[in-house]
């Protein structure tokens, strides 16, 4: 019989106690927090363009640097190569990031082809550098009807799968066209106050992680293995 100290199946050189220091007194960055924002439609007058332009203004005034990408002519997934303009501007930014805000429209009860194309440009590993993993997300959605929160769910999964720390506020603006003003600005309503409290938890996140972020997604069963075995696992999820 197994003694409950005896740990047969552990693999002992990976195996690591939690390292407090690491965890709770990191050193700490100074810089603005860097938050990339993605929308999802092509339309001249795109809500969810609206809404992620009012976060961003929201994210400023929380001292955020901010930036933004325009979808239009990224083309789908594996319908261009990698050195294609447009998906390498989106990695950039992404790389570029510690934390993202997704917004996309909800139709046909999800998320937008272009949300999903742009996330499917986004590689679980890029050379030696892992783009999303430890970074913060937010996720929001705009609804041409009453209020759903399809997308918004749908962009929770991808986030997970994707390794991103997803804060557990989200916001879902129903009758977006009534919402916004001539000028693109947004409307004062219960709406607008929640995207405050989304964009305000996202930057309190993200500095809790940022400077932790390499540490909270170290993991156990990839200490196990070799970096050649890591990098050909992991690059085959991205496929």
């Amino acid at each position: 019989m197994q003694s409950e100290d005896d740990f047969p199946a552990l693999h002992e050189d990976s195996f690591r106690e939690i390292d407090r220091k690491a965890l709770l007194s990191p050193a700490l960055s100074t810089h603005a927090p860097r938050i990339l924002l993605l929308h999802g439609s092509l339309r001249e007058r795109s809500y969810s363009r609206l809404l992620n332009e009012e976060a961003a203004r929201i994210l400023r005034r929380l001292g955020c640097e901010t930036r933004s990408f325009d979808p239009a002519g990224l083309p789908f997934a594996d319908g261009a190569e990698e050195s294609h303009p447009k998906v390498k501007e989106l990695r950039e930014r992404v790389i570029w990031s510690e934390g993202m805000v997704w917004c996309s429209p909800e139709r046909h009860g999800a998320m937008s082809g272009v949300m999903k194309s742009q996330i499917d440009w986004i590689p679980l590993s890029l050379g030696g550098v892992r783009p999303t993993q430890g970074k913060t997300l937010a996720v929001m959605q705009v609804c041409g009807g009453s209020q759903s929160f399809n997308a918004v769910n749908q962009l929770r999964i991808l986030g997970r799968w994707m390794r991103l720390i997803t804060i557990p506020n989200q916001s879902s603006v129903a009758k977006a066209f009534l919402e916004f003003e001539e000028d693109g600005r947004m409307k004062p309503s219960p709406f607008y106050d929640r995207v405050v409290d989304v964009m305000e938890e996202l930057v309190k996140f993200t500095l809790l992680t940022r400077d932790r972020a390499d540490y909270l997604v170290d993991r156990y069963s990839e200490r196990k293995e070799s970096p050649a075995e890591l990098s050909k696992r992991v690059n085959q999820k991205s496929l």
